[in-house]
């Protein structure tokens, strides 16, 4: 018996890289699963058949899985593909948003057009499929699992990608917002911010490919997104958990203990130079 026997999930960005781990485990661990992918390269031009190749590699193996080939980043977009698992499934127990494309470029270089593109497909395509999973999930009754994909690059900032950081951080938000508003239903909503070896990863400078390839393998992510997907789960939600590796840790938003002004007049200019290395000491 598979940890996720008798589940339907929603695998976006499935078709390769990390999405591809996720489809492949949740399939071995008994789930039917949406594989969701246009097969896009990694600025997001073109198209493949790269869910098709993932719908096979799951179904030789004994699995059930369906390939989707829309596009996220609009509410039109989103239902349809949630409607994919209800009407070939049954009904949607599990949401994995990993869908994004990169358009890295300096801030004092990057276009509206390369800002938009990445903030549609990570941030609003989030937004998008969590809201229409949410919708069936809460309809259903039976609460549900979304787990949704940062970044460090938007806990953490990262040089060149001021549009990619943006959206991360985004999610970062949207999941504790989501966290809250959805627990009434019993649905519960986590994020990862992890760390492997991808396309997208390759395009960072610095990075050695061979050693990445060994220690940041995109398999040692999904383990953790099976289980927040699994009813043990059921507890967390709102959480960010990092995965480097065989590394597992959570962000948290801390604030400093910083310096409170017990005058009753506002703070000086001069006051706040003043003070202002003990306001951001830890």
């Amino acid at each position: 018996m598979g940890r996720l026997d008798g589940k339907v999930a929603v695998i976006t960005g499935a078709g390769g890289g990390i999405g591809r781990e996720h489809a492949r485990l949740f399939a071995r661990q008994g789930a039917k699963v949406v594989v969701n992918d246009p097969g896009s390269d990694r600025d997001g031009s073109g198209g493949s058949g790269a869910a098709d190749d993932v719908v096979q590699e799951i179904v030789t193996a004994g699995g059930e899985a369906i390939a989707c080939k829309v596009a996220v980043g609009s509410e039109v977009s989103a239902a349809e593909i949630m409607q994919v698992a209800v009407e070939e499934f049954g009904q949607l127990d599990v949401l994995v948003n990993n869908a994004g494309i990169l358009r890295d470029r300096t801030i004092l270089k990057m276009t509206s057009e390369e800002w938009d593109d990445v903030i549609r497909v990570h941030l609003s395509g989030t937004f998008c499929c969590l809201q229409a999973a949410a919708r069936i999930m809460a309809e259903q009754g039976s609460g549900g699992r979304i787990i949704n994909t940062s970044s460090t690059s938007g806990l953490l900032g990262n040089f060149g990608q001021a549009n990619y950081g943006a959206a991360k951080a985004g999610v970062y938000g949207l999941t504790r917002v989501a966290a809250i508003e959805l627990s009434k239903h019993a649905i519960t909503v986590n994020a990862i911010a992890p760390m492997a070896m991808t396309r997208m990863l390759e395009s960072l400078p610095g990075i050695d490919p061979e050693t990445a390839s060994r220690t940041l393998a995109p398999e040692r992510i999904s383990p953790l997104v099976a289980f927040l997907a699994t009813d043990e789960a059921a507890g967390i939600s709102g959480v960010t958990f990092g995965v480097e590796g065989n590394e597992l840790f959570v962000y948290r938003m801390l604030t400093s203990h910083g310096v409170t002004r017990h005058d009753p007049s506002p703070w000086s200019l001069e006051e706040i130079e003043a003070a202002v290395t003990e306001i951001i000491d830890w």
